[in-house]
């Protein structure tokens, strides 16, 4: 019998991080302004989000070394999508800045841990001819969440004004059905990886040294990317300096998000045919035209065709380099290999976000904008020499 293009183990990890964006992408847009109305300042929350990002990000390392040593993912992923569901009640019990801090916390630290691991699962449910629509297709559906929780979010409080806490309580409802699924993925017998070695939370470090060469190349190119790669906020927030209502900028967001989660399953599968390498590119040039174009302060239709482009170029990039990674890493430390990498791009895009935050201040915004798009140009330009002699299907 022919094995199926798509496993129920696939299928089940793409409805969890569905239902965990749904809960989380409820609260992402609405989190800054109760922030605020509990006493908030921009500093404080700059740095709880800030604080929460670097945990994820360094957790991410640390606990896929830890997937790869243990020869386990299930156990990971459960308890990782298990904290950040908790956490959506902890943010309406109290509004303490200690206990919000906390509770933001526990929820970026979940996402550390699960995210190696899950990732891991998707490549080994998955050949090197199929990554693309397997990742794609998890990226479809988590997107589709970032699509749906802001959409229900601007519904409820459209209804029940300044009502957060209720918001964070019926956001528990999804996480919990997010967990429940989470309990249906059964573990494949992974061999525990003697060459990665340390038990300390930055040991995961160690794994550069014994990383191919093709995986230092391509990582490379990546951070590079993610260092001009700075939050999506400052596109929301060019938006809003042109003259645009607070109603168009979130609508710009939610048309981004339906269109990231329509193409990435198709981006996918069209990346399993042209090749990874390729479709990365092509999506590194939307990037460039994206943020190029955004440096002119268009109008207000060329900026949703911006933004049209903008969600092809992150199904194109995003999944894909997971993709990529796997394709060029050994089974046994495929958690390591993600972990290393999605690691320090989480921190990588936060010195990108304070660089970008840096040049709107001292030049202009139009410039910051400017200097991104020739950045990611240079990146394609490095990973077109580097891997000019690879095969089409990597």
């Amino acid at each position: 019998m022919t094995k199926p293009k798509i496993s129920k183990a696939v299928w089940i990890l793409c409805f969890v991080s569905l239902f965990t964006d749904i809960a989380s992408e409820m609260l992402y847009p609405v989190m800054p302004v109760y922030l605020k109305s509990i006493g908030f300042s921009a500093l404080i929350i700059g740095l709880l989000e800030g604080f929460a990002e670097a945990t994820a990000g360094f957790s991410k390392g640390y606990f896929g070394n830890l997937s790869d040593r243990s020869g386990k993912r299930a156990p990971f992923v459960q308890f990782g999508y298990g904290l950040s569901s908790v956490s959506k009640p902890m943010l309406a019990a109290f509004v303490f800045p200690l206990w919000i801090f906390f509770a933001r916390t526990i929820d970026r630290l979940g996402k550390g841990i699960r995210t190696s691991a899950r990732d891991a699962i998707l490549s080994s449910e998955s050949t090197p001819e199929t990554k693309g629509r397997v990742f794609g297709l998890h990226r479809a559906l988590d997107t589709a969440g970032a699509f749906i929780g802001p959409v229900f979010a601007l519904i409820f409080l459209s209804i029940y004004v300044e009502n957060f806490r209720l918001l964070f309580l019926i956001a528990f409802i999804p996480g919990l059905l997010a967990v429940g699924f989470s309990f249906f993925i059964k573990d494949r017998k992974v061999e525990a990886n003697p060459n990665i070695k340390g038990r300390g939370f930055f040991s995961f470090l160690k794994y550069w040294k014994i990383a191919g060469k093709d995986y230092k190349k391509l990582v490379t190119g990546l951070l590079a990317f993610a260092l001009i790669n700075s939050s999506d906020i400052f596109l929301l927030l060019m938006i809003k300096q042109i003259g645009y209502s607070s109603t168009e900028v979130i609508a710009a967001y939610i048309f981004y998000n339906f269109i990231y989660a329509v193409s990435s399953y198709p981006v996918g599968i069209l990346a399993d045919k042209l090749g990874l390498k390729n479709i990365f590119i092509a999506g590194l040039f939307l990037f460039a035209l994206v943020y190029g174009g955004m440096s002119f302060q268009p109008s207000l239709v060329v900026i949703f065709i911006l933004f049209f482009f903008y969600a092809l170029y992150a199904s194109a990039t995003e999944s894909i380099s997971k993709a990529w990674i796997t394709n060029i890493s050994a089974k046994d430390d495929t958690a390591t290999a993600i972990g290393f990498f999605t690691g320090f791009s989480s921190v990588f895009t936060l010195l990108a976000s304070i660089i970008a935050g840096l040049i709107w201040s001292t030049f202009s915004p139009p410039v910051t904008f400017a200097v991104s798009a020739i950045g990611a140009v240079l990146v394609a330009i490095y990973i077109i020499v580097v891997f000019r002699s690879e095969n089409i299907k990597a």
